[in-house]
């Protein structure tokens, strides 16, 4: 079995553990890539989701090779084997530790913040990450969890090697694996995108895990339009998310791109900060699963318009977002779409936002956008960028180009995201919250 990518893999994986969902659970992620896995085990799961830092323990010079690794608690696991092999010294060793061991307590302090590590005291504490190679990451954050006072701890992985429960039994109750392939050989070999996942994909995980956790408590401070919501447009329900902070000026659509959905982690993580300044946001599915099988609708620059059109029409019938004005977001091909209908002048869009968008694929309907249009795309996203100087020269209305210096198009680039996100939030908050209440 070959997954697509992590959230993929998630979505099987959280199959899996279905039994969890009646028990008192916390699911833990391993960063980075085992977050993203995570947040869709947790999200299926209905369960809260932290983050268990854990740093690899690399050979002095040869670090790719793992001799061990450390956890938060002090936990640390050593590969007596390894370190005797690669002649490491005691003072070599300790030199190692102390290194990663600062580098864990400032990556632990980034991904949580002033958040508070849930409690696992007597608790199922369930333990992700997007596969098992050597298992020292997954055992330190497994021994982690025991020293906490967990009183299971189940480790969690899309894939794992056919001796893995062998070798960690000592350190977990239960592995639970949706592959264990005779042939394995890397873990990035089970998977068709194996991308390398970036802190801005871990922080917006952990918000939306945080978002769960807050939605399941009452009185939990949740905003009066907060939670998953069903939104009808061409005679299919489609799943959604909807977000209105108290006090909110506006709301924002989001608009996915192809082989997207309202899980992206990058637009989750645009839309937490949204929801910092004060502005509603919905995320939802353009597609239904079966539908998104067809490359062909993923492409429809209409059809996609015209759900957006019709989830916008039930949108502004919410008690939420009632007389807020309504801005779109889109990203990639979900950009075209969002143009697209915001050139209707009945829809009333205040403001549009595109995050390497293709609005090339809009057509002539780019000569009919007079809402105010903000491009955003990355300075290294050669053919993007050029499409989006084109389409610019169409557009009517109030617009800018906006290029992010060393971005690439998905802008994993260190601070990437966040600059797409500052200037998202600037231009809504510039156009969006003086715009006409809906058509």
């Amino acid at each position: 079995m070959v997954f697509d990518n992590r959230t993929d893999a998630g979505r099987r994986l959280g199959e899996r553990l279905g039994s969890l969902r009646d028990e008192d659970a916390v699911v833990l992620g391993l960063p980075r890539g085992g977050v993203v896995v995570a947040a869709e085990v947790a999200r299926r799961l209905h369960k809260p989701l932290d983050i268990a830092v854990v740093r690899k323990l690399g050979v002095p010079f040869q670090p790719e090779v793992g001799m061990g690794a450390i956890g938060e608690d002090g936990v640390r696991v050593v590969n007596d084997e390894v370190v005797r092999r690669a002649g490491v010294s005691d003072e070599q060793l300790a030199g190692v530790e102390e290194q990663e061991r600062t580098e864990l307590e400032r990556r632990a302090r980034a991904y949580r913040g002033d958040r508070q590590r849930p409690e696992v005291r007597g608790r199922t504490v369930v333990v992700v990450d997007d596969g098992i190679a050597t298992g020292s990451t997954a055992r330190a954050a497994c021994r982690s969890a025991r020293d906490r006072g967990a009183a299971r701890v189940v480790l969690a992985v899309p894939v794992a090697p056919r001796d893995a429960e062998l070798r960690l039994r000592q350190d977990i109750d239960e592995l639970v694996s949706v592959e264990t392939p005779a042939d394995f050989m890397a873990i990035g070999q089970f998977y068709t995108d194996f991308a390398q996942t970036t802190d801005e994909e871990v922080l917006a995980c952990l918000a939306a895990g945080g978002e769960e956790q807050a939605g399941s408590t009452e009185g939990a401070g949740a905003g009066p339009g907060d939670g998953e919501v069903e939104v009808s447009a061409g005679g299919v329900e489609l799943g959604g998310e909807l977000v209105v902070p108290e006090d909110a000026t506006a709301v924002v659509v989001f608009v996915h791109g192809s082989g997207s959905s309202r899980h992206s982690p990058r637009n989750r993580y645009v839309a937490a900060l949204l929801n910092e300044a004060g502005l509603g946001t919905l995320l939802f599915d353009l597609l239904t699963e079966e539908e998104a099988q067809d490359r062909a609708n993923v492409f429809d620059t209409a059809l996609l318009a015209e759900r957006l059109a019709q989830v916008t029409r039930g949108l502004r019938a919410e008690p939420a977002v009632e007389g807020l004005p309504v801005g779109y977001f889109g990203a990639s091909t979900g950009a075209a779409a969002a143009l697209w209908a915001a050139a209707d002048p009945a829809a009333g869009i205040g403001a549009v936002v595109s995050r390497g968008g293709r609005p090339d694929l809009a057509g002539d309907r780019l000569r009919d956008v007079i809402t105010p249009a903000l491009l955003i795309v990355g300075e290294e996203d050669e053919l993007v960028l050029e499409l989006n100087r084109r389409a610019q020269e169409a557009l009517h209305g109030p617009n800018e180009l906006a290029v992010v210096e060393g971005a690439t198009h998905l802008f994993e680039e260190p601070g990437a995201l966040d600059e797409v996100a500052g200037l998202a939030r600037d231009w809504f908050s510039r156009y969006l919250t003086a715009a006409p209440h809906g058509a």
